[in-house]
């Protein structure tokens, strides 16, 4: 049961500390009946992931536990003597070799070695209450478990960190650990640093929420741990420049932008807020981590998140598999527990203490170019959406060349209220959020690795090619609008297809077509839509049945044109995601289009113009009504 709100602290969310430790108590309190005898796994129903079932119940004890161990260290240890006493029994028989369910040994590349990481992080953060008061014997039973990892071969991902954290708890009890592996994991994320405070997850242009709950995050922690200064205070830069943007991936309501893998880890996505103020690297004003964060997790709360057994499913809201990958078992969810990293905050500490203050978009429309990811946010206060433009993440590297792109990933738009399609039929014939040329035996082409461009002021661009086709694309946002310009080239006879946001819902969403555009609407008012102003010259809708994790029933309006002329040509749409009202017809005649060579004119209803160049030498420019023109690249 949570406590009351308290509408005066926290005039936006209503949750003050409070809440977030009765959430912690519940999410810790659920788990208990599936804990084996002994308590070293906790084996929670749902589908198991490749590792297996020992690895899994290992995942349940290692996640759960740093949710433990958060709330035992805010606490100050003052929580039920049984919480401890669970954890402790559980380190006592996972390490000992003859208990039935002991924990499986150190292994190259094994998801062990994550969930040791989440261990020795728990066991740091807990030291005086759990770890110094373990039988003699027991101690040395999880010195010698960690220690096993010490060499073992990792991805080469986010999981160059976990061995970082197992050897420096190892040199802080005066166990045997390498200094050597801990240089090696921090000087390899040195170079999937990108600038601008993100970090690609591994090589090419992997950008998601790992750059917040990985990346970021480990070093950092690490820092905290070992005391270095001189790497935390370059750490620290860096996230402040992280969170400076990454303020705005979250909406009004609380609702993440959904994008990415792992993502039924769900409200882990506020680690790095909390991060920021935990070791003084935030640059937002006082009381807006806990006003982002505490709608964060309350959105969730209200949509399901947990269930109605107090369990974290495989899902967004609910269970939903096609989002999930095969690496996630029932347990995965629980990395969630890096969320409530705030709990390690005193309860005089501001953050818990002052009101909250207004995130960015409660007071206004936000447009925030992203040139590290390659992406453009642009979030309209009046439905509270936020809606981000990829031009940069595509996960390619980490992906078959021959194989199917990943939905997550390449999509042109993702936002806080709307999910890809990920449905497998879905993915095939990849609609939403994607530019395509099809061929007439139906070949599609596919979006599978970004050449990023550009993204500066309101405009972001980028390329892909499939051969024989590439495709050129500017994004120009305004408000809820993204205008798309894209500079196709494709042999004689192909058809060009754009889509907008798949929209989904409990019941099949509302679509109204017109001539050269289609329309989206869910009961609550939420719409998508795609609107022709230069090249398209029809449109329709794709439904798809439990094909999105938003809802049972989606669809996603497209435009098409039926014959690409040969060589080179341009076609401009325009997609919307709002929570207003919208016409279609009206949208499409408001906005002017000239075509001139490689580059395109457009003219707003308040007299605005923007001026795209694509092909040999991109460029934009941009002319308010009344103001400073901005161009790109400068000068």
């Amino acid at each position: 049961m949570l406590p009351p709100g308290d509408g005066f602290l926290s005039p936006y969310t209503g949750w003050t500390r409070a809440h977030w430790e009765a959430a912690a108590d519940h999410l810790l309190d659920a788990v208990v009946p599936y804990a084996v005898p002994g308590a070293a796994q906790y084996r929670l129903p749902g589908r198991p992931s490749t590792a297996g079932l020992s690895s899994d119940g290992l995942e349940g004890f290692a996640r759960t536990f740093l949710l433990a161990a958060f709330r035992i260290a805010g606490a100050g240890g003052a929580v039920p003597a049984a919480l401890i006493e669970r954890y402790a029994q559980g380190l006592a028989h996972g390490t000992d070799p003859a208990h039935r369910y002991a924990w499986p040994a150190a292994a190259d590349c094994s998801q062990q070695i994550v969930e040791a990481a989440s261990i020795a992080l728990a066991l740091h953060e807990t030291r005086p209450w759990l770890f110094d008061r373990l039988d003699p014997a027991v101690r040395e039973r999880v010195v010698d478990w960690l220690a096993g990892f010490g060499g073992k071969r990792t991805w080469q991902s986010n999981w160059v960190l976990f061995p970082v954290m197992v050897q420096q708890f190892l040199a802080d009890i005066g166990g045997p650990h390498d200094p050597a592996q801990i240089e090696a994991g921090l000087d390899r994320i040195e170079q999937w640093y990108v600038g601008d405070g993100w970090y690609t997850d591994g090589a090419g242009r992997c950008f998601d929420y790992y750059a917040g709950w990985a990346m970021h995050l480990y070093p950092l922690l690490w820092a905290r741990m070992s005391g270095d200064r001189e790497r935390g205070e370059k750490y620290r830069e860096r996230l402040r420049a992280f969170l400076g943007q990454y303020q705005h991936m979250f909406a009004r309501d609380g609702a993440p932008v959904h994008q990415g893998r792992s993502l039924c880890y769900r409200f882990a996505c506020v680690a790095p807020l909390w991060l920021g103020e935990l070791v003084d690297a935030s640059p937002l004003p006082a009381g807006r981590t806990r006003r982002i964060a505490s709608g964060v997790l309350r959105h969730f709360a209200e949509r399901g998140a947990p269930d109605e057994r107090g369990l974290l499913g495989l899902g967004w809201y609910e269970r939903f598999l096609p989002s999930t990958q095969l690496y996630s078992g029932p347990a995965s969810p629980y990395w969630a527990a890096k969320a409530f990293l705030g709990l390690l905050l005193p309860a005089d500490h501001p953050e818990w203490t002052v009101r909250e203050s207004a995130a960015p978009l409660d007071e206004g429309d936000q447009v925030v170019a992203m040139s590290g990811p390659g992406w453009l946010l642009h979030a309209t206060r009046h439905d509270g959406v936020v809606r981000v433009v990829n031009h940069g993440s595509d996960r390619a590297r980490h992906l078959a060349a021959d194989g199917l792109e990943d939905p997550h990933y390449t999509r042109f738009g993702y936002a806080s209220h709307a999910a890809p399609e990920a449905g497998e039929q879905a993915r095939v014939r990849a609609v939403d959020g994607h530019l395509a040329v099809v061929a007439p035996d139906g070949t599609v082409s596919r979006r599978r690795r970004i050449e990023p461009v550009a993204a500066y002021d309101r405009f972001a661009a980028s390329a892909y090619e499939d051969d024989p086709v590439r495709v050129e694309t500017a994004s120009v946002v305004r408000g809820p609008w993204e205008v798309r310009v894209h500079r196709v080239t494709a042999p004689q006879g192909c058809a060009v297809r754009d889509g907008g946001y798949a929209l989904a819902g409990d019941h099949p969403p509302d679509v109204h077509t017109g001539p050269r555009w289609a329309r989206a609407v869910r009961p609550d008012g939420l719409a998508s839509v795609a609107v022709g102003l230069h090249g398209f010259h029809a449109a329709g809708a794709a439904r798809a049945v439990d094909a999105n994790a938003y809802g049972v029933c989606s669809a996603t309006p497209y435009l098409t044109a039926p014959d690409h002329p040969g060589g080179t040509a341009f076609y401009v749409s325009l997609v919307a995601l709002t929570g207003d009202r919208v016409d279609p017809a009206a949208l499409g005649a408001s906005v002017a289009v000239a075509v001139d060579g490689d580059r395109v004119t457009l003219t707003f209803p308040d007299g605005e113009r923007v001026e795209v160049t694509l092909g040999a030498e991109p460029a934009y420019a941009r002319y308010p009504a009344d103001g400073t023109p901005v161009r790109w690249p400068a000068g």
